[in-house]
C-alpha cells in the first residue's frame, strides 16, 4: 500500500513556526479547568474581576491568580474603569477556539459573531 502524499500545506503549516508556537503558549495557557472556565465565561464578552468570580465561584485571589497567567500569556486584555479591572479575551481566534471546545464538550451552540456585553448603567 503506498504512502499517503503530505499536502503542500502542510509545508506552509510548518514554516509558521511563530503561529505554531504561539498556538502551542495559548494552548498550554488554557489547559487548566478553571482557565478553560474563566475563558468560557469571558466568551461572553468583557467582564469584571467581580463578575468573572462569581460565575466561577471561587475566591478573587484563585481568580485573579488565573487572570494573570492569562494576561501574561497574552490570551487576555484588561481595561480599567474607575477602580474596576474588565477582562476581554484579547484574540477573535482564542473566542473561536473557545466556541468550539463548547460545542464539541459541552453541546452548546458556538456563536458566530460574540458581542460584548454592556453595563447596564
Amino acid at each position: 500500500m503506498p504512502a499517503p502524499r503530505v499536502s503542500e500545506d502542510i509545508f506552509d503549516l510548518i514554516g509558521k513556526s511563530e503561529e505554531i508556537e504561539q498556538a502551542s503558549l495559548a494552548m498550554k495557557a488554557i489547559a487548566h479547568p478553571l482557565r478553560l472556565k474563566v475563558l468560557c465565561v469571558l466568551a461572553g464578552g468583557e467582564m469584571p474581576v467581580q463578575d468573572i468570580m462569581e460565575a466561577v465561584g471561587t475566591t478573587q485571589s484563585n481568580v485573579s491568580q488565573h487572570l494573570a497567567i492569562l494576561r501574561d500569556k497574552k490570551i487576555l486584555k484588561t481595561r480599567k474603569e474607575a477602580n474596576k479591572v474588565h477582562y476581554r479575551i484579547a484574540d477573535k481566534r482564542t473566542v473561536k477556539l473557545v466556541g468550539m471546545m463548547r460545542e464539541v464538550f459541552c453541546g452548546l451552540p458556538v456563536q458566530d459573531e460574540i458581542q460584548p456585553k454592556k453595563d447596564s448603567q
